[in-house]
């Protein structure tokens, strides 16, 4: 006779296995984009010399990295150290 036998999880392992969504890194990406967009907001501002290369061009970049910076956080998945 084949008989199975089912381990139970102890309270350690189980806290091994639950994990959360995003580590550390990604949290430390997703605050480095949104430093990224509020730079980019900020070169924007003013009201003299609206035309400058400032506001016409390297502003919207800043911006558009800032939010690119956030989708890699969100994409990026860290690979798990063996313990």
């Amino acid at each position: 006779m084949n008989q199975t036998v089912k381990k139970t999880k102890t309270g350690n392992e189980a806290a091994k296995q639950e994990q959360f969504v995003f580590q550390k890194i990604n949290y430390q990406l997703f605050i480095l984009s949104i430093v990224i967009v509020a730079i980019g907001f900020l070169l924007m501002m003013g009201t003299e010399d609206i035309y400058s290369f400032t506001k016409i061009t390297l502003a919207p970049l800043v911006v558009v990295a800032g939010f690119a910076v956030g989708f890699v956080a969100i994409l990026y998945k860290p690979k798990n150290k063996a313990n």
